[in-house]
């Protein structure tokens, strides 16, 4: 059976980010259609009618998408997750500052109905310095993913085929928005210690309890 030509992309990512991301693909292909989609409602609207040589690409996003989009997408879709195969799920910098782990990173996937599962392109890792706030951590890891998506953006861009897996698993705990809402909640009984563990971890999600 032929391969479809690749057409069309769905940015599952903010508009900006969708918009500058684009360019990268778009210069590889210029014929490509992107399509921005940056809520569920939008994702919704671009799946809804399957389309010859679509490809869908989440950066950076908190959307998680069902398994029928991911079925109706006949070019392979893949997740830009910022943090590394170690940290799967949400908020990976604020466990991994929480943790005092010295390196950190990024993965790129082929997504699966199970998120933070599918099979991994490519990871890169890189130190974390030294008193590192969450803002800097994250500046970091977008800076890295937003690196390795322009050393990917041709295959993205123009072949149709499936990326190749990398050979690397996942590990460690995947976790969820409510196991970081426990984490960074801070209130008179956390001994100073610790206290001061989550704040460093946590930034502007920490939620002081009086």
């Amino acid at each position: 059976m032929t391969s479809p030509s690749l057409n069309r992309i769905i940015m599952l990512t903010g508009d900006a980010e969708a918009e500058a991301l684009g360019r990268f693909l778009t210069s590889e292909n210029p014929n490509l259609e992107i399509i921005s989609a940056p809520s569920r409602g939008k994702l919704d609207a671009a799946c809804g009618t399957p389309k010859p040589g679509t490809r869908l690409i989440s950066f950076c996003s908190s959307v998680i998408v069902p398994g029928s989009h991911l079925e109706s997408i006949d070019c392979g879709s893949y997740n830009f997750h910022p943090g590394p195969p170690s940290y799967p799920g949400r908020y990976p910098s604020v466990f991994a500052l929480y943790d005092e782990a010295r390196n950190f990173g990024v993965t790129v996937h082929h997504m699966a109905a199970r998120v933070d599962e599918g099979p991994i392109v490519a990871a890169e890792w890189f130190p974390v310095p030294e008193h590192c706030d969450l803002e800097t951590l994250d500046t970091l890891s977008f800076k890295a993913l937003v690196s390795l998506f322009g050393r990917l953006a041709k295959p993205l861009a123009t072949d149709p085929s499936p990326l190749k897996i990398k050979g690397l698993g996942w590990s460690g705990t995947k976790r969820a928005k409510a196991d970081c809402d426990i984490l960074c909640t801070v209130d008179a009984s956390t001994p100073p210690a610790e206290a001061e563990k989550r704040i460093r971890a946590c930034g502007p999600h920490l939620n002081w309890v009086t």
